[in-house]
């Protein structure tokens, strides 16, 4: 299921921010400056050009950066050119690719160090363009967290624009949640309760730890990635906004996320706020304890919208049957 805009195309996405700029205190780091939509072109162009310095002989260990706006601080993340990540994913074979969606495709690549990566290759005509590129990049560089995935480095060679991030091995929580070949164990209860719990204190730090706050705006189970022993973290952030700071309610901007998933109240009014996640997340909780999913055009109708049919379901049945099927 791809992202997909309401109204408009995400390049042109623009938005009013319905707050001031935030206090200090907390452990997220400031990033109000850093993800300023007014200077995403400008930083693009200067990833660009420092790339491209660095294309006749730098090495992958070699820290780009990217300026806060205003400031001397710098955001450090590894970089790499095209023929780095070429020769890491085998010049992007078929048998590399881990999955692809709207944004492009997901490759599993091998650095010179040895270490084991998940290159991302934007597609150059897909829904992620340069700003969703940038504002991954500055997010991951800024917020760090053991249920966030940890953004390795980029590359922005010419018209290339691929991220690095560490590989999960497990894959994402769709792919053991839906269609799940026969030969394979479906998760367990506690299973599926840890990776709930865990992707709750992903969203929990960037709703309360980050200053401004960080509204993810497109949680689902394809961006909840796996590693070992099932641990969650919360992947894909070209969607995340800053959310209201000080007096404010709330963030107006154009309606961007996945449908079953999106808040309807954000859907009908364009207002963010982090309780547009929290609707995504319960959605999510329902995927988890009913094995459906959040659309299935498959099934008949009035069964299709996971959230719709719950809410149905709850008014038709006692409440003693829930509690025998999910204990």
């Amino acid at each position: 299921m791809s992202c997909l805009p309401c109204c408009g195309s995400r390049e042109e996405e623009e938005e009013e921010t319905k707050g001031g700029s935030g206090g200090g205190g907390k452990g997220g780091g400031d990033l109000k400056k850093e993800a300023s939509g007014d200077a995403s072109s400008r930083r693009v162009s200067r990833i660009g050009s420092d790339k491209s310095k660095s294309r006749g002989g730098s090495d992958s260990n070699k820290e780009g950066s990217v300026r806060k706006d205003g400031s001397n601080t710098h955001i450090a993340a590894q970089t790499f050119t095209f023929r780095e990540l070429a020769a890491a994913t085998k010049n992007f074979r078929e048998d590399c690719l881990l999955g692809e969606g709207g944004f492009g495709r997901v490759y599993k690549g091998h650095l010179e160090n040895g270490q084991v990566v998940a290159v991302k290759q934007l597609d150059r005509n897909g829904l992620q363009g340069n700003r969703e590129f940038l504002v991954e990049v500055l997010m991951l560089s800024l917020l760090h967290h053991p249920n966030l995935v940890n953004l390795i480095g980029y590359c922005a060679d010419g018209d290339q624009r691929l991220l690095v991030y560490e590989f999960m091995p497990l894959g994402s929580l769709e792919g053991h949640l839906h269609d799940v070949p026969p030969d394979k164990e479906p998760l367990d209860w506690n299973t599926r309760m840890k990776i709930a719990a865990g992707a709750a204190k992903g969203l929990e730090y960037l709703h309360d730890k980050a200053n401004p706050p960080v509204i993810y705006r497109d949680f689902k189970s394809s961006n909840i990635l796996l590693g070992e022993g099932y641990h969650p973290k919360l992947s894909d952030f070209g969607l995340a906004k800053l959310g209201p700071v000080g007096d404010k309610t709330h963030v107006s901007t154009r309606v961007m996320g996945t449908y079953g998933y999106c808040a309807p109240e954000y859907a009908m009014t364009g207002q963010l706020t982090v309780k547009s996640d929290v609707y995504s997340f319960g959605v999510v909780f329902l995927e988890l304890i009913t094995g459906r999913k959040a659309i299935d055009n498959t099934r008949p109708t009035g069964e299709q919208n996971l959230v719709a049919w719950t809410e149905e379901s709850l008014q038709k049945w006692p409440i003693h049957y829930f509690k025998a099927i999910f204990p």
